[in-house]
């Protein structure tokens, strides 16, 4: 399309609102990821013996890395830098600790915490989608 005779459209509320629904959207999304990075964080020998106790080895490994990918993840998320890999990244994180933490499905509290995971890698799957939104 030519850009002399292309149409812009008018700004408008709806579209402020549709233009920043995105990045609100990961600002959610995230906060649950950096808040469990800095709750590791702040508890490691519980993390630890967490992880030991569902039966994966190297536990201090695990928690780097579940530390690096919730808190690292999470703040590349709301920057949005290389965001649908970023997205990718933490929608397998999340399913993976879905399977190895809460598989226990007898467990109503387990229940929920297994589904809550699959429906936040269901919505980072929308970011890898989509992206950014609208520009």
């Amino acid at each position: 399309m030519n850009t002399a005779t292309a149409q812009i459209a008018p700004v408008t509320a709806d579209n402020r609102l549709i233009r920043v629904l995105p990045l609100v959207g990961r600002v959610l999304i995230a906060a649950i990821f950096i808040l469990s990075g800095l709750s590791k964080i702040s508890d490691p020998a519980g993390t630890m013996a967490y992880i030991a106790s569902v039966g994966l080895p190297l536990p201090a490994l695990g928690l780097a890395g579940a530390v690096a990918v919730e808190v690292i993840g999470g703040a590349l998320l709301i920057s949005g830098y290389r965001l649908r890999s970023v997205a990718a990244a933490l929608a397998l994180f999340s399913l993976t600790t879905a399977v190895f933490f809460h598989a226990q499905l007898g467990d109503q509290n387990q229940f929920i915490h297994f589904f809550k995971n699959v429906a936040m890698a269901g919505g980072l799957l929308q970011i890898v989608a989509f992206g950014k939104g609208r520009d």
